[in-house]
């Protein structure tokens, strides 16, 4: 028996990996807990007090406790889902760019150096200069040493950024 392997599928399940710091995994973990308990708990209040009122069909609070419910559901699935898929990265030391490292970069034409740790797209964060590495600077920068020089596409133009250190 012969069997065929499309690389493209290859390809395209790696690419479904995520990366997750112990601190994200430990979060979802927790949020997780409070929407199967405490969540789900004050839906199934809702929808009894709902029922409650009669006529379900034209119920504004018992299709909002659906609604509600819906969207609890598909969270869980959601953080279910990252738990079972995502791999654990902790920051390290490395020679390259890559997942659980910072990067010191400078924009050409600025003074200043600005520092981003590269994480997974779940915990990516600009407000802590957390950045993914499916973003376009993080495509970028990934795999790069320290000197090398990348160019990221943005709506004004090419930037240029200097990767000047790794930590």
């Amino acid at each position: 028996m012969t069997y065929i392997i499309k690389i493209d599928t290859i390809v395209h399940n790696m690419e479904e990996i995520n990366y997750i710091t112990e601190e994200k995994k430990q979060a979802l973990i927790s949020e997780l807990n409070v929407l199967k308990t405490v969540k789900r708990k004050e839906i199934l209040e809702s929808l009894e007090a709902a029922k409650a009122l009669g006529d379900l069909s034209e119920n504004a609070e018992y299709h909002q406790a659906r609604e509600d419910q819906g969207k609890t559901e598909d969270r869980i699935n959601q953080i279910e889902y990252m738990l079972q898929s995502s791999v654990v990265i902790k920051k390290h030391q490395s020679s390259k760019v890559e997942i659980g490292t910072t990067a010191v970069v400078k924009k050409e034409g600025s003074k200043d150096t600005v520092t981003y740790s590269i994480v997974g797209a779940e915990e990516a964060d600009m407000t802590h200069n957390k950045i993914s590495n499916k973003s376009p600077l993080g495509e970028s920068l990934f795999g790069k040493v320290k000197g090398d020089v990348v160019s990221v596409k943005t709506p004004r133009g090419l930037v240029k950024y200097t990767l000047v250190d790794i930590q």
